[in-house]
């Protein structure tokens, strides 16, 4: 959207450009999908590191928990904020949201363990 000046593509509901032009769609003046970006990226690579067991797993679990606690958190509040102060629905931030949370949920079951 930014880049190419379109409307982003919404499957439903077409709350997405209200989403990505409000106020609060950026931290910083860092665009929030770029952060999110950045996090599953991080996500990926700490989760790539535990599976080949590359030494420090405790730091790196450690590491992963935090990471997804904080964007769960993150994604919450984003949520939150689509319902009460946007009133739009963005249909990938929802997805993103539920990937999120979903990490969470298989972190908070292998713990359990």
């Amino acid at each position: 959207m930014r880049l190419a000046a379109e409307e982003p593509v919404c499957p439903i509901g077409g709350g997405c450009e209200a989403v990505l032009g409000s106020a609060y769609s950026k931290i910083f003046f860092v665009p929030n999908d770029i952060l999110g970006l950045l996090a599953y990226i991080a996500i990926s690579v700490i989760s790539a590191l535990l599976v080949i067991e590359v030494g420090a797993e405790n730091f790196l679990s450690l590491a992963l928990k935090i990471l997804v606690a904080l964007a769960s958190l993150a994604s919450l509040f984003f949520t939150y904020l689509q319902w009460r102060v946007v009133r739009a629905w963005c249909f990938w931030c929802l997805m993103s949201a539920f990937t999120i949370w979903l990490q969470g949920i298989i972190i908070l079951i292998s713990v359990a363990i």
